[in-house]
């Protein structure tokens, strides 16, 4: 569940489809740009109700660094 709501919010985020969203990077496409980023991360916020500490946004530079972030820091499961 958590998986697919996640997933979701990349492709929205980015416009991208699936295969692309799991292997993004920051800076990867151009609409992973610093203001993107910032979407991106409100939209996270916003479906998985946390708030996210500024170091963890500094280090969500990937689909899967992003995951382990979450995962670790605010009690999401994948």
């Amino acid at each position: 569940m958590n998986e697919e709501k996640y997933l979701n919010i990349f492709m929205e985020s980015f416009d991208v489809d699936a295969d692309t969203a799991k292997t993004l990077k920051y800076q990867d496409i151009p609409a992973w740009d610093s203001v993107g980023h910032m979407s991106l991360i409100a939209a996270l916020e916003d479906n998985f109700d946390i708030m996210m500490e500024t170091d963890d946004i500094i280090d969500f530079n990937s689909y899967e660094k992003g995951k382990e972030l979450l995962s670790k820091n605010y009690g999401i499961e994948f």
